[in-house]
């Protein structure tokens, strides 16, 4: 029980430290904070705009049930294999 104890509390301090390097890291940071702002701003562009504008859901357009989209996807990928 004790050694148990022993390990739990092991991970907390490392969790700890861990948190604690990090959050005095980027305290410190004056030029990093800019660019991990730049950083998250592309992530989004490219993440939720792009998928929004660019890359519809071709499944849900064209089939109505999940069987009917296994199916095609299925299809796709063992038409795929085969040709290789």
């Amino acid at each position: 029980m004790r050694n148990s104890i022993l390990n739990i509390d092991k991970k907390n301090n490392l969790i700890n430290s861990i948190y604690t390097f990090y959050r005095d890291g980027f305290k410190g940071m004056v030029l990093g904070k800019k660019l991990w702002t730049i950083i998250l701003i592309k992530l989004f562009v490219m993440f939720v705009i792009l998928k929004l504008f660019f890359f519809p859901n071709y499944l849900n357009t064209k089939f109505a049930t999940n069987e009917e989209k296994t199916d095609y996807v299925l299809e796709q990928i063992t038409r795929n294999a085969s040709k290789n």
